[in-house]
């Protein structure tokens, strides 16, 4: 069976995720304004699916703002999965789209049930770490779209233990758990000395993944400027980190959310999803390279256009 690059879809694709990242941006800048319950209905807001815009001040709007991005990225995903239904021949790839869209439902009523419930039962937290879970599929889909997977491409061995495929894994594992706990910090369910701490396992495991692709698999130019860019976005969130924090202490008896504190905190939050998503994509990378279990990797089928 020929495998179809489609140009269309891999480009609506990774304008779909390029869409999840701006809802990361809506989402934080409502964490970091404390604008949670501005809007206290849902779905509707203040009893209208669109309110006017001359109503929405302060928090209403970072809310509503926060609710517009995430029902646009909704009808992309929706969009995408039809036309890998329509176009894919990979049925596991028809799946994985029909997954996202489910999984971006599920996200819009962990959203509605923490307007609904009021900030309760660790809901926020829950909601924000989904998202990345969504994050994850949708950049995948773009990954499995493009032409650099379904064309040929040369197999690697690797040769060390454990495999490069479970260190890569490892390491994306440990990056979404310390998502986890930047989340249950950022929402006051925890303190910040588990985020902190968890900072160093997750450049302990950075460190460990980036050495195993040089040492193994450094002949790979796709893989070594994988492990660059894993290096220099983790050292960049870690930065980031510590003046997110900075900005906490130095304006924590300010009345309302300062500008500083505010912006650094929403590019954490975000830039911590990029990292999780790149580790992800790492992952990937290591399963189309490096055949598992030293196992010959079979001919790639041909690519044709479409």
């Amino acid at each position: 069976m020929t495998t179809t690059y489609h140009s269309g879809i891999h480009k609506f694709a990774v304008f779909t995720v390029c869409w999840t990242i701006l809802l990361f941006v809506a989402g934080a800048l409502v964490t970091s304004n404390d604008a949670a319950l501005s809007v206290i209905d849902w779905p509707k807001s203040h009893g209208s699916w669109v309110p006017p815009l001359s109503s929405l001040q302060g928090g209403d709007f970072y809310e509503f703002s926060h609710r517009f991005v995430a029902g646009g990225l909704g009808i992309f995903t929706l969009l995408l999965a039809v036309l890998l239904v329509l176009r894919e021949r990979r049925v596991w790839l028809r799946w994985l789209g029909v997954i996202a869209v489910l999984g971006v439902v599920v996200q819009a009523i962990l959203g509605g049930q923490v307007v609904m419930q009021l900030l309760h039962y660790w809901l926020p937290v829950i909601h924000a770490c989904f998202a990345q879970i969504v994050f994850a599929a949708v950049l995948a889909i773009a990954a499995f779209t493009s032409k650099w997977w379904v064309s040929e491409r040369p197999q690697l061995e690797d040769k060390g233990s454990p495999s490069i495929h479970f260190v890569s894994t490892l390491n994306a594992v440990v990056v979404y758990l310390q998502v986890i706990l930047g989340a249950g910090f950022r929402h006051k369910d925890i303190p910040i000395w588990p985020h902190a701490a968890g900072a160093l396992v997750v450049l302990g495991t950075v460190t460990w993944t980036a050495v195993a692709l040089r040492r193994r698999l450094g002949a790979s130019r796709e893989l070594g400027v994988a492990r660059i860019l894993l290096h220099a976005i983790f050292g960049i969130q870690f930065l980031l980190g510590l003046l997110a924090y900075w900005s906490r202490l130095t304006t924590a008896e300010a009345p309302q959310p300062m500008p500083v504190m505010v912006w650094l905190t929403v590019i954490h939050t975000v830039v911590g999803a990029i990292l999780f998503a790149f580790s992800v994509l790492v992952v990937l990378m290591c399963y189309r390279l490096v055949p598992r279990g030293g196992e010959v990797a079979s001919t790639e089928p041909q690519v044709s256009a479409g």
